[in-house]
């Protein structure tokens, strides 16, 4: 547990709490509607995630305006499961998915909601600081090919290196 939020807080010596260049977070953005618990789908790889399945990210709010952020993973190789707990805030405005997030006080990296599905708020397309951090999430453990695949294509538009994708294992 210790050793993801000391990788995830590496992550975030490396970033900021910036949206990459020429990406827009998702406004009209309603946070009570994104609470909860998230599936990761896809992602790009990085060392406070390799070798991890099952991930999910569970947001809730917290009393000083901010969010509760459990990231959640099994390990195969130790057959243990690997949280970490952090806090994020948004960056200006509410209404405008644009948010810093920390695992490891004091450094913030950045949360961006660039893509979302407006009518139910089930799938999620997230980058971080730069567009070496991408994530696809969706409420459920599968996301079905034809919204993952416009999802991948949106990604692939915007910059991001979606051939390095890792489609994580979400069988319990």
């Amino acid at each position: 547990m210790k050793s993801l939020a000391l990788l995830l807080g590496t992550f975030l010596l490396a970033g900021c709490a910036a949206t990459p260049q020429g990406i827009t977070p998702v406004n009209n953005f309603e946070l009570d509607r994104y609470l909860g618990t998230w599936y990761e789908i896809a992602r790009l790889d990085h060392r406070f995630e390799r070798g991890l399945s099952q991930v999910s990210a569970t947001y809730s709010r917290r009393s000083d305006g901010g969010l509760d952020v459990l990231n959640r993973g099994f390990a195969s190789q130790t057959g243990k499961w690997k949280e970490a707990k952090g806090r994020a805030y948004f960056v200006g405005d509410p209404t405008v998915a644009r948010l810093k997030v920390t695992f490891f006080w004091p450094f913030y990296g950045g949360y961006n909601v660039i893509e979302l599905d407006r009518e139910n708020y089930d799938y999620a397309l997230i980058s971080g600081p730069n567009k070496n951090y991408l994530w696809i999430l969706a409420r459920s453990r599968q996301l079905d090919k034809a919204t993952l695949q416009s999802l991948v294509n949106t990604a692939n538009r915007l910059g991001f290196d979606t051939s390095q994708l890792i489609y994580v294992d979400q069988q319990e």
